[in-house]
């Protein structure tokens, strides 16, 4: 079968890169894609009709939906109005993740564990919060804001400035309403499962690295790194994840009526009183992909089958005991300002040493592969342990180069620390 990934980045290049190893698969396309792939197709992800439209012409027998805009803004309707097979959540369900607000609430009423929070459409009331609570605590734009729209507050000052900042216009139409949680501590895990709506089937666990600097210091991203499995999600843990989370989420959509048929990601938080839902998203997650499926010894694309036709109950997946790694190689500046159009170097010697590297921001210039965004390449590996996936992906991120290309060099530390 013909299969179409829409989106550009890491994520989806992993996705692509685990599609083509299926038997069952002929061939794969990615809308826009990167140069990292084969199969580019230059049409946007915004571009609902165009898509549908390229899906028909190419007889595609399966579509994936990488990025969480094109979900929130109906893509998975507009495919499954002309009786396309399409992975993902409808637009409805998609707000699981488009508004943080309708998050809350749906986990409020389901009974899944989370942070106590309250949510405002001013910024005064939104204020007067905030000195009730005190900090720590947190702040999130309502919306969609590119993973940058989560401000973890340390004093009151820098809540405050948050939620002006909120209801000023930085974020766009996402700030409109907010939603301030209280600060929740412990060590975080990233929670993915597929599910067609009758069934949900955990995928491996992973950790990723939101914080720019070594030591979890700087500014949040949208994750400089992750590996899996995540050993602070015990087999203990995964019990009560499973009944707490992912089975109450479930129960939740089908009580809703959500059309959910793809990939749910629960961010949590493993607290001293159990695990708390801090986000969902509607999609995989990135970087965790790149290391999840790194360990997949399963047929991914059948397993998207099924899950887009609800008969995922028939499927087993399996998984290899070797951890894997993803390094986020970055432009120099990001979160915020950076360069683009910096020749990179080093790829072809990169994957001599038996590590993938995953594009995520580049482009071609005049022939040449060029830094194109802020999270550029994700190096991943796998190893017999964990010591020896971080040494293959280390060593390969040492072969690669632009001008002020930058990474964390202390990828998995929590899990080292526990020995």
């Amino acid at each position: 079968m013909k299969v179409l990934v829409v989106g550009g980045g890491g994520r989806e290049h992993a996705l692509v890169w685990k599609l083509q190893q299926s038997p069952q698969v002929e061939q794969v396309f990615c809308a826009p894609g990167n140069p990292g792939m084969k199969g580019v197709v230059p049409v946007p992800v915004d571009g609902l009709g165009e898509l549908a439209d390229f899906a028909e012409r190419e007889g595609i027998a399966l579509t994936m939906v990488g990025p969480e805009a094109p979900l929130c803004a109906g893509l998975v309707d507009v495919f499954r109005a002309r009786g396309l097979r399409i992975v993902g959540p409808d637009k409805r369900a998609a707000q699981l993740e488009g508004s943080k607000a309708f998050a809350k609430d749906f986990m409020r009423r389901h009974g899944l564990p989370t942070a106590a929070s309250g949510v405002f459409t001013a910024c005064e009331p939104a204020l007067d919060y905030l000195r009730q609570q005190g900090a720590p605590i947190v702040v999130k734009a309502d919306g969609l804001a590119a993973g940058k729209g989560v401000i973890v507050a340390m004093t009151l000052e820098e809540a405050e400035a948050a939620v002006r900042d909120c209801f000023s216009g930085r974020f766009g139409e996402a700030g409109a309403r907010v939603l301030i949680e209280e600060c929740l501590f412990g060590e975080e895990a990233s929670i993915l499962a597929l599910t067609d709506g009758r069934t949900i089937v955990p995928l491996a666990s992973s950790q990723d690295h939101k914080r720019l600097g070594d030591g979890d210091t700087g500014p949040n991203t949208g994750g400089m790194g992750a590996y899996s499995p995540a050993p602070v999600v015990t087999d203990a843990l995964w019990a009560t994840i499973r009944r707490e989370v992912l089975d109450r989420f479930l129960a939740g959509c089908q009580a809703d009526g959500l059309d959910f048929r793809g990939v749910i990601y629960a961010g949590i938080m493993v607290t001293d009183t159990g695990p708390k839902v801090l986000e969902f998203n509607v999609r995989f997650g990135d970087p965790e992909t790149q290391a999840v499926l790194m360990r997949l010894d399963s047929d991914l694309a059948e397993a998207l089958a099924a899950t887009a036709d609800g008969r995922l109950g028939d499927v087993q997946l399996a998984w290899s005991e070797d951890p894997a790694v993803c390094v986020v190689m970055a432009s120099g500046g990001y979160p915020e300002h950076y360069e683009k159009g910096l020749p990179i170097t080093g790829i072809e010697a990169a994957e001599a040493t038996g590590a993938v590297v995953f594009h995520a921001g580049t482009k071609l210039a005049a022939g040449k592969l060029v830094n194109n965004g802020g999270r550029v390449l994700g190096v991943t590996a796998r190893g017999t342990d964990l010591r020896a996936a971080l040494d293959r992906a280390y060593r390969a991120v040492n072969c690669i180069s632009w001008p002020g290309a930058y990474y964390r060099r202390d990828i998995a530390h929590r899990a080292l620390a526990r020995g």
